[in-house]
């Protein structure tokens, strides 16, 4: 069974951010910052409820987990957890989150 779903604009950001990385580091430093991306997917699915709650960005419902510098955020009630966005942790978050979550 899955224990995480990665929602669709987070796969987007996913690739964003790959892409980003691949640019401007090179294609090694892509695939390890995907995977470790990846492995705190897995991390989290195995023991929801890690990473700390923004009250400051959303509700409860809602956990975050830096992957330095990105920041995850997953829906942590729901079995498997959603994964919900990840994004660099320089951003405005605040207007981030303001978004609609899918």
């Amino acid at each position: 069974m899955n224990t995480y779903i990665v929602l669709g604009r987070t796969r987007q950001q996913l690739f964003d951010i790959w892409e980003y990385t691949a640019e401007t580091r090179g294609l090694d430093a892509a695939d390890k910052m995907r995977d470790r991306i990846d492995a705190a997917f897995a991390k989290l699915g195995d023991s929801p409820g890690m990473g700390h709650w923004r009250e400051d960005l959303l509700d409860q419902r809602y956990r975050f987990w830096l992957v330095h510098p990105y920041l995850i955020a997953y829906r942590c009630e729901v079995r498997p957890i959603e994964i919900i966005a990840i994004v660099h942790g320089a951003r405005k978050l605040e207007a981030f989150f303001e978004e609609p979550i899918e």
